[in-house]
């Protein structure tokens, strides 16, 4: 990773970080658990799914660079299709069942539980010095991604979700008046 992709990374997901923040900074319980239909998530729900994607990626990453790298590999997407396509909602998926939320964070615990990843995040992202352009690991979706791509893919995966959170909060039902957390 160049030290232009490593400042780029480091400001996207500090970037996802705070738009996130500001997504759920103030809401109540009643606004954190509002669904929009059966079956749609709540933030609260969207903010768990944050959370676990973060640790799992980043763990991802970190098993891939005890393999082998491939300098000669290059990734379908360049990084700014990457982002496009993931912030901007573009591909559709359902998420596996193993990173679909299930209510054992509560409150504050939601924000906390997701700031311990991003920090674990940042600080790999910051610290590392693998050339991560030669490791690659597979999306279901998305098709081969080198590991600099694929922490890229956290932020725009927080930036893709926080948008799905400001829909639940305009939609016409969502609770208006704050209430005590």
């Amino acid at each position: 990773m160049t030290t232009a992709e490593r400042e780029q990374l480091l400001k996207e997901l500090a970037g996802s970080r705070e738009r996130l923040l500001g997504l759920v900074q103030g809401l109540s319980r009643e606004q954190r658990e509002y669904r929009t239909a059966p079956g749609r998530w709540s933030v609260g729900e969207i903010v768990e799914h944050l959370a676990i994607v973060e640790d799992r990626i980043l763990g991802l990453v970190q098993k891939a660079l005890e393999g082998t790298p491939d300098s000669t590999k290059r990734s379908a997407l360049d990084d700014q299709a990457l982002v496009a396509d993931v912030a901007g909602r573009i591909t559709r998926f359902s998420a596996p069942e193993f990173l679909v939320p299930t209510g054992k964070w509560q409150g504050d615990e939601l924000m906390q539980q997701f700031d311990a990843a991003r920090k674990r995040t940042r600080q790999f992202a910051a610290a590392t010095d693998a050339d991560l352009r030669s490791y690659f690991n597979r999306h279901p979706v998305l098709g081969d991604l080198d590991c600099y791509q694929w922490l890229l893919l956290l932020a725009s995966h927080c930036d893709r979700h926080r948008a799905q959170g400001e829909e639940v909060k305009a939609d016409p039902g969502f609770p208006r008046a704050a209430t005590a957390r």
